[in-house]
Order: structure tokens, then sequence, then C-alpha cells
């Protein structure tokens, strides 16, 4: 009577992981075939791992002009931000003003978040003083309180004139981010930003019109 192979670690292994990426298996045949299939143990492991998440490749993927485009914008965000809600506490502004406004604080609030959570992934700080970088299209405290105390069509009015100057900087910025940015979902929203608010200086240049 012929003897019985004994397990080798090849078939263990072949178990294991034939278990792991098939649950209606118990374990592999031990017979020569299994033993002899060609796969050694790690390969069989790697065939089964997962592709890379995408938050994986956002976090693995950026460079210096990602992380500087990601700093300067969540600050210019938040301002036009501040802009709209200023505006949208007063009476008397025009409907197709306050749509507007009401639309760039809907765009871009989340856009916060967006870039917050991608300085985070790179390890970058979200917090950064960028008082020593120019930034184009900010507008100053005296122009936010020049805005703030304004009646209600007076301030649509100097919101649209400091807006339209705002949005020209964050397009120029996003540009910038499209010429040398490497994370792909960054530029990608560069080109988002430029795209919709070069619209929304059309509109805002026929509001004044």
């Amino acid at each position: 009577m012929k003897k019985p192979q004994p397990m080798t670690g090849r078939t263990i292994v072949c178990g294991v992981a034939v278990a792991a990426a098939v649950a209606v298996l118990g374990a592999c045949s031990d017979s020569d075939d299994a033993a002899n299939n060609g796969h050694e143990g790690h390969g069989s492991m790697t065939s089964m791992s997962m592709p890379a998440s995408s938050g994986e490749q956002a976090q693995g993927t950026h460079n210096d002009a990602d992380v500087m485009f990601a700093q300067m914008m969540i600050p210019h965000h938040l301002q036009a931000v501040q802009m709209s809600d200023i505006l949208l506490a007063k009476d008397g502004v025009p409907d197709d003003v306050r749509e507007l406004a009401e639309s760039i604080k809907s765009a871009q609030a989340p856009e916060v978040q967006q870039l917050t959570g991608w300085l985070g992934d790179w390890g970058a700080p979200a917090d950064t003083d960028m008082s020593g970088h120019h930034m184009d299209g900010m507008v100053s405290d005296a122009d936010l309180a020049e805005l703030n105390s304004a009646p209600g069509e007076d301030a649509a009015r100097l919101y649209l004139q400091r807006m339209i100057g705002h949005h020209e900087g964050a397009v120029t910025m996003a540009q910038t981010e499209i010429d040398d940015g490497q994370n792909p979902e960054a530029v990608a929203m560069a080109r988002s930003i430029v795209d919709t608010q070069k619209t929304e200086i059309d509109e805002m240049k026929k509001m004044l019109g």
C-alpha cells in the first residue's frame, strides 16, 4: 500500500489563501497537483491585495504647489463666504444678487472642508498664517466694514464690485495649481474654480451694468 504523502508548507499556505479568497472551501487538496501548482504562498496573498483607495492616492500624490493651493484657497474661500453672509443678512438686496451670494456660499463652503481634509492627508497644517503670502483678490478689513455698514442696494453694489476682484484672484490662484500641481483631485478642483468663477464674473459684470 502506498504511504500517504505528508502535508507540505506550500500546501498549508495554499489552503489559507484559498479559504480566505473563497469562503465555500475549507481547505485545498494535499495532492501532487496542489503541491506543484507553481505559486508561492506569499504570491497568493499578494494577488488578493486591494487597490489603493482614492484617499490613499490623494495622500501619496501631491507636491508643494498642491499644498500651497489648499492653504491659500481656504482663507480665500472663507472670505467669500463671509462677504456672502454679510450681504444675505441685509434687507433690500436685489433677488438676483441674493441668489448669487447664496450660490457662492453653497459652492465654496464645502470646498473649504475638502481642502482641509487634503491637507490633513498630506500632513500639512490647515491653519497656517498666510499673512506673509500674497493672495490675489482678498479684500481689506476696511472693505468688509464698508460692506457691513452699507444698506441693501448699496451693499449689493459693493458686494459685486469686491467679489469680481475676489473671483479674479481665485482664478489666478487656481490656474497656478493647474499649471504646477500634481494631485489629480486638487487640479480638478482648480479647473472647476476657473470655469465656475469666470462664469460668475461675467454674471456680476452684467448685474452692475
